[in-house]
């Protein structure tokens, strides 16, 4: 187990469309994160490891009653994340009570590691989140686009005859059959997708940080040059973040 050496350890719980992440840190270290349900069947086992003094959940899904139970019985308090709780940059989103709170944090999580610098996020998730952050911490808004899993079945349930395809699997240059047809159409159209958004904001912000999170983006094939940084934990990083400033 992790030494606990800060008086203040957090929990962070992050929802999503299609899975729960739960995540303990100590200061800014992240000591601990583990994959869950959305009942956050595994959060006792996780608390009982670590002292922890305060919480913040972000949910995408809503919460379930289970979860809402488990959360209810934790020994602290816990922040709701909204659109609309405090941060520690400025929001310019002209409707912040529908803004994801994923997406929010994300760009928190960004700049608590390179303030005073243009980024450009993108979270590969069930959606396509591409947000921007000017050098001044200005939040400017971003855009949503289909994820991964979404493209596929979209392609499934709205023809006749596609069959619905799994994401893993041969991506060749050329599909060869229809499932490597649809497979390489989607990936490598969300690539090229990816690729245009950063040479765009390259091109108007030359000195522009990238950053790829999400559950796809390690699939993606994506070159270095074109992600300067790849953050798996970069909502909970943004989390931990927020709720240390609303404390």
């Amino acid at each position: 187990m992790h030494d606990i050496t800060h008086t203040t350890v957090r929990l962070i719980i992050d929802i999503g469309n299609s899975r729960a992440k739960v995540a303990v840190f100590d200061g800014t270290e992240l000591v601990s994160s583990m994959r869950t349900d959305h009942d956050l069947t595994d959060l006792p086992d996780m608390v009982t490891q670590y002292p922890c003094q305060q919480g913040i959940v972000s949910t995408t899904a809503g919460l379930t009653e289970r979860a809402e139970q488990r959360i209810a019985a934790l020994p602290f308090e816990v922040l709701r994340m909204t659109g609309e709780t405090p941060v520690p940059i400025q929001v310019l989103y002209h409707t912040p009570q529908t803004l994801g709170s994923d997406r929010l944090a994300a760009v928190v999580g960004a700049w608590a590691q390179y303030p005073k610098r243009n980024i450009l996020i993108i979270d590969a998730g069930s959606c396509i989140t591409y947000d921007f952050l000017d050098n001044e911490g200005n939040y400017r808004g971003g855009n949503i686009s289909p994820g991964l899993g979404m493209r596929l079945n979209a392609l499934h349930e709205h023809t006749a005859r596609l069959p619905k395809i799994d994401s893993e699997g041969d991506t060749p240059e050329v599909g060869y059959d229809t499932e490597t047809a649809i497979r390489s159409g989607v990936c490598i159209g969300i690539r090229h997708e990816i690729e245009g958004y950063i040479k765009a904001f390259r091109e108007k912000y030359p000195d522009v940080l990238v950053f790829l999170t999400g559950g796809d983006a390690f699939h993606l094939d994506m070159s270095k040059e074109n992600c300067t940084f790849a953050d798996e934990f970069l909502v909970l990083r943004g989390l931990n973040n927020i709720l240390a400033y609303n404390i």
